[in-house]
């Protein structure tokens, strides 16, 4: 048996390597953290051959010591950390001293720094183990560091190594990271002598969209919010403006960035209600803490962190996103306080009226109504007069209507005043139109309904308030051994279930059941096929599962059943109590499998179809 004994330096440093600088990326990574630890506010970064032959980082930062030289180069020293205590809290980006160590015994390193009120520079390099003396260069304050040849001593990991795109994207991946992390500081990317990003100080708004593109922005939602002692903030993609993969996401911690379980599954959560299953949302978020309630010291790559309390952090984020992502389509501030007064979720909420005009002829807005048969309770004459409801020429204006909507447009608190504008007409049975102070908007009523009414079932199962409507006449069908012995145990356990759900269902004998009464929103749905549904999840995941875990699947089956369909010719007052209903339910952007319910096409983009003022 062979004897144990110490293993060189060399091959200590090596290993250690193999963790740390996975390819090049792993080695610029660790560069860039060093830099921005000294305080850099401009750095420049150089790269040959996607960083396999050369990588040269620059900054402006504090510098090293003529003294610290060596220590750089050293495996376990650092200036970040000095006891067990600086570790639990630490606050820098690196703090294990192993880094620089480790990328300079696998290349040939070169290190000039200058310090502020230093005479000059001092230079020190290595070739694998080999370290040079120290002595004198030329440099302005701050840090070069130049790797070259990298793993020139370890061929059997270079062999490993991708082609020269690959790595050259994956280390472009990781000046992405650091700049979406620091638009305080100044960053410069070049490869094989081109310029490819400049990015110049700025608000992390401005960084977004440098690094990302400018419709990222556009398509994104401003999330900030703090609770004991927990803070995030950055931006999150509207659920439309979705990937299919995960190439945007972007979370950082106390200004790292990580990968964490934890905040990824609060991430989802959050989105899972508006997001298609196969798509990704986009963000840049950052989680801001006290350092002393996360390790970082998970491993040494130090993209993977650990929570005191993980729980809390889970809940924290998922609130937060939550919130940020249930605003009601389209609302401004003023709409939000014309909306404070009423809240569209009670059951015993008044119908809603809105301002009148001031003008003698009826408004464009009629009694908000939120019904599921979007019934406005207005005399439909005057909508008539204005519209032939016939879908296939709903486009012919008369001139009352024409008179109506100038004295409307003229008046400063007409359409204007609400995000979705008030209602022109239907396309095939399938959108409706509808004029804002932006210009058109189309809606898929549908899938707007069926938000509106998904919405308005969670809450009130939330607040055990579904209400039942009694069938006039039960609704008997042929029901399977399955659905039969569903209800029977339903029964057997007191109903509870199913009565939540604002259902009554009764067996009439063994093949046979009957509908005694279904949820009050849901009145005018086929009872039969929604039952069947309801009571198809009760039996394959059980009652207790389909009001918890599985609620929201079930919810989304039966707003689906209650939503108006296609094909359905609405009337003018149904149109606009949609658009109402819209403005006020949380989430109603987007249907409750991620799609969008409403488009906005500007009058710059009309002007444009049809080439106005060229």
């Amino acid at each position: 048996m062979a004897t144990i004994r110490l293993l060189p330096d060399q091959l200590i440093s090596q290993i250690a390597a193999g963790e740390v600088v996975e390819r090049p990326a792993s080695a610029l990574k660790e560069l860039l953290e060093n830099s921005l630890d000294a305080g850099s506010t401009d750095i420049q970064v150089a790269l040959l051959q996607g960083g396999i032959k050369q990588m040269r980082v620059t900054d402006n930062g504090a510098g090293v010591a003529k003294e610290d030289l060596m220590l750089a180069l050293t495996r376990h020293a650092t200036s970040k950390i000095n006891s067990l205590e600086d570790l639990e809290s630490v606050a820098s980006l690196g703090f294990r001293g192993e880094a620089l160590a480790s990328i300079a015994s696998i290349s040939r390193t070169q290190l000039l720094s200058r310090q502020v009120d230093s005479k000059h520079a001092w230079r020190i390099a290595s070739e694998g183990s080999d370290i040079s003396v120290i002595e004198p260069a030329a440099l302005d304050a701050g840090t070069v560091i130049e790797v070259s040849d990298l793993y020139f001593n370890t061929p059997a990991r270079r062999k490993f190594l991708k082609t020269e795109a690959t790595e050259f994207g994956h280390c472009e991946e990781m000046f992405t990271r650091i700049a979406l992390s620091r638009p305080d500081v100044g960053l410069m990317l070049q490869h094989n002598g081109r310029a490819l990003s400049r990015l110049a100080i700025g608000q992390p708004e401005r960084r977004f969209s440098e690094v990302l593109g400018s419709e990222f922005v556009a398509e994104s939602i401003s999330v900030d919010e703090s609770a004991a002692g927990l803070r995030l903030w950055g931006m999150a993609a509207k659920p439309t403006f979705n990937r299919n993969s995960r190439d945007t996401q972007y979370v950082y911690v106390n200004g790292r960035f990580v990968r964490d379980k934890v905040i990824s599954h609060a991430i989802r959560q959050a989105y899972q209600d508006v997001l298609h299953h196969d798509r990704h949302p986009a963000f840049v978020l950052f989680l801001e803490l006290d350092p002393s309630l996360v390790d970082v010291n998970v491993h040494p790559a130090k993209t993977e962190v650990r929570f005191r309390d993980s729980q809390s952090i889970h809940r924290f984020i998922f609130h937060s996103l939550n919130k940020a992502l249930a605003i009601p389509t389209g609302v401004s501030n003023a709409v939000t306080a014309n909306q404070a007064q009423y809240n569209p979720f009670s059951p015993q909420a008044p119908h809603a009226s809105f301002p009148n005009t001031g003008s003698s002829n009826p408004v464009l807005y009629p009694t908000y109504q939120s019904q599921i048969n979007l019934s406005a309770h207005e005399s439909p004459s005057f909508y008539q007069s204005m519209f032939d409801v016939n879908q296939h020429q709903a486009s012919n204006v008369t001139p009352a209507f024409a008179n109506l909507l100038s004295d409307n447009l003229a008046n400063k608190e007409a359409p204007h005043d609400y995000p979705m504008g008030f209602a022109l007409g239907q396309v095939h049975g399938v959108y409706v139109l509808a004029q804002n102070k932006e210009g058109l908007v189309v809606v898929d009523m549908h899938a707007a309904h069926e938000r509106i009414m998904y919405e308005k079932l969670k809450n009130a199962l939330d607040n055990k308030a579904v209400q039942m409507q009694p069938l006039l006449l039960p609704v008997s069908f042929n029901a399977d051994k399955f659905e039969v012995a569903t209800v029977q145990e339903a029964l057997a356990g007191n109903h509870a279930a199913l009565q939540q759900l604002g259902f009554d269902i009764a067996v009439l004998s063994p093949t046979t059941l009957a509908v005694r009464a279904v949820p009050t929103m849901l009145q005018d749905a086929d009872a039969v096929s929604l039952a069947r549904d309801v009571l198809r999840d009760i039996r394959e995941f059980g009652a207790s599962r389909v009001l918890t875990e599985r609620r929201n699947e079930l919810l989304g089956t039966m707003a689906c059943h209650a939503a108006v369909r296609a094909n359905r010719s609405l009337t003018i007052p149904e149109m606009n109590a949609l658009l109402r209903d819209m403005e006020a339910t949380e989430r109603s952007g987007q249907c409750n499998h991620g799609r969008p319910t409403w488009f906005q096409v500007s009058m710059f983009d009309l002007d444009k179809m049809f080439m106005r003022g060229k």
